[in-house]
């Protein structure tokens, strides 16, 4: 099978991976437990939830992007052949 194929090679699937595992953490920041009706909760407006987690996330989308965008070094022994 020739390589020049694929569109990503195994470092693409890697740095996709860990933008991935990035935002999955950027989200997890962002979770925690809620207000009712009948108990105000304060941690809605941590540094943590409104300005850490959003930039987390921000930052892995733009890793994705990066991977995709990464082009494959190319190795002389395929063009030799």
């Amino acid at each position: 099978m020739d390589k020049r194929n694929f569109a990503f090679d195994k470092m693409n699937y890697i740095l996709l991976a860990i933008g991935m595992v990035i935002v999955i953490i950027g989200f997890i920041l962002m979770t925690g437990s809620g207000s009712d009706e009948n108990h105000f909760e304060e941690a809605i407006f941590s540094a943590t939830r409104i300005k850490v987690a959003p930039v987390v996330s921000l930052l892995g989308f733009i890793f994705i992007i990066y991977a995709v965008l990464h082009k494959p070094k190319d190795n002389k022994k395929i063009e030799n052949k």
